[in-house]
């Protein structure tokens, strides 16, 4: 067995209510793959450098979320948030006529998953978790912030977009540099590429330039802000669901306020991982993409081993199990033949 091709993928459009949910299924497309779900502003890109590390007997589905790299943007007027987020889960599952998921998540699809695996645990067969836990809790003061701010921004963006201007506009160059101060250097101008390649589109006003794609309006989500207390209660429901977390040693989402809930995810839960990269940031997975791989790959063949009939064949092995089938087919005739003429 080998690992995944990024050039074997088949891009899918999954119906929603707004418009679709955009995505890219890797591998192996005959059986359930792993649902991969990227961080806030960025897009499914953010999982390159990591699908070429993983099995190819199992397919990873990528997706952008609503108002992301290439899906749709929800209905003027409307406001994005966590837990609306959270229901994609359940309704990509009912597209595909999944009564099961294994999600991979990085960020807020790592928030999003330990949401869903709260609130419908029985549907859940494994997590992966990169650099995060569960949602943050800002101390009362800065969240006032936050929220005004929003409010005010949320608004703003809206009536740009009614009013139909186009965003601001940059060269390629600038925009590697724009995406990396953006994420605070999680992500260098080096492995923008990943990102930028689904949530650009050309200027019509300045021929040189381009413009960031995605929903403005996503910057300005609601957060989901959930008492202490109540992150606990959900972290039990989770029990002794297969639960890996990686996190980046440069980070800070994964630190002293994750200590409770990492500790009640890992209690009594022999199927419970956790590491540190040494040097991550919040973007681990896409700048140690090697090194992630060591703990992932092993956790998803432990967790969700290949079956006999969901091996990928290419190429010289197709071959050899086509002939094989063929010479089966042949024997089979060849003893039928055989009781006849005893007959």
């Amino acid at each position: 067995m080998g690992t995944l091709s990024l050039r074997d993928f088949k891009e899918v459009k999954i119906p929603a209510p707004w418009g679709h949910i955009a995505g890219r299924w890797y591998g192996n497309r005959q059986e359930r793959p792993i649902l991969a779900i990227h961080g806030w502003l960025d897009n499914l890109g953010t999982f390159d450098r990591l699908i070429s590390l993983l099995p190819d007997y199992i397919g990873v589905l990528c997706i952008d979320l609503p108002g992301h790299g290439r899906s749709s943007h929800i209905q003027p007027g409307m406001h994005y948030a966590v837990l609306d987020y959270v229901s994609i889960i359940p309704r990509v599952m009912k597209n595909y006529g999944w009564s099961k998921v294994s999600l991979m998540g990085h960020s807020l699809g790592g928030i999003m998953s330990f949401l869903y695996t709260s609130l419908a645990p029985d549907t859940v067969d494994m997590v992966i978790s990169l650099d995060i836990v569960v949602p943050g809790t800002p101390v009362p003061k800065r969240l006032i912030g936050i929220l005004a701010h929003n409010l005010e921004k949320h608004l703003v963006e809206e009536d740009r977009q009614g009013n139909l201007h186009e965003p601001p506009s940059y060269t390629l160059s600038q925009l590697t540099e724009v995406l990396a101060k953006g994420s605070s250097n999680s992500v260098t101008p080096e492995l923008a590429k990943h990102l930028l390649h689904r949530q650009v589109l050309k200027s019509r006003l300045y021929p040189d330039r381009y413009y960031f794609s995605r929903d403005g309006r996503v910057k300005f989500y609601n957060l989901t802000n959930m008492d202490p207390g109540l992150i606990e209660e959900m972290s039990k429901r989770i029990q002794r669901k297969p639960y890996l977390i990686i996190k980046g040693s440069d980070s800070r989402f994964v630190g002293v306020h994750t200590e409770k809930p990492i500790a009640i995810l890992r209690q009594n839960n022999p199927h419970f991982e956790f590491y540190e990269v040494k040097g991550g940031t919040h973007h681990v997975h896409l700048h140690a993409a090697e090194e992630c791989a060591r703990y992932i790959v092993p956790f998803i063949r432990h967790h969700r081993p290949p079956a006999l009939t969901s091996w990928s064949l290419t190429g010289k092995e197709l071959q050899l199990s086509t002939n094989e089938k063929r010479r089966e087919q042949e024997r089979v005739l060849e003893r039928s033949q055989n009781q006849l003429s005893k007959l």
